[in-house]
């Protein structure tokens, strides 16, 4: 699976209710939601960032409390992979939940600048700069949690497979 896009730089940090602000926690509408992704650190955020794009973070990106509101804006936006020196354990298990790739890489993380391009492969682990021509190494996404991401999240992996026990296949 080979992810491309622009990045976006956040530092440290970067808390859920930074990634959405508890006052829109009265929908899960992910494209209600999407519209104020990332306000409580760049107010016009969702006005600016294209699908396909790639968030670049530094440490515990997705800390604070637990909702999964804060990947399901992410991917509702556009955003199709994360790439941090570090996430917050509960939304590293939300953000693949919902089929939202994330990388970890130390090197990624502070290299990687606003705009440059990037191209990462999820398989084998490889952050590529293309605006700056670096690569970097990033924790391999396991064949599992592909499964999980290529199928939009863990519901709808197990729909799936609930369809395939009942058909035999």
């Amino acid at each position: 699976m080979l992810i491309r896009g622009r990045a976006w730089r956040f530092g440290n940090d970067i808390d859920t209710d930074v990634i959405i602000p508890a006052r829109y926690l009265n929908t899960s509408d992910p494209h209600e939601l999407a519209k104020h992704v990332m306000e409580g650190v760049d107010k016009d955020f969702s006005s600016k960032v294209r699908a396909g794009d790639i968030i670049v973070a530094g440490k515990n990106f997705g800390c604070g409390s637990s909702r999964e509101h804060a990947p399901i804006a992410i991917k509702a936006a556009g955003i199709q992979a994360v790439i941090a020196k570090s996430f917050a354990r509960i939304f590293y298990r939300n953000a693949f939940n919902i089929g939202l790739p994330i990388f970890e890489s130390e090197e990624a993380s502070e290299k990687i600048k606003e705009a440059d391009e990037v191209e990462v492969d999820a398989i084998n682990g490889i952050v590529k700069n293309l605006t700056k021509n670096e690569e970097y190494k990033a924790n391999p996404i396991p064949p599992f949690m592909q499964e999980l991401i290529s199928a939009g999240g863990l519901v709808e992996w197990t729909k799936k497979r609930l369809k395939a026990q009942d058909t035999g296949e």
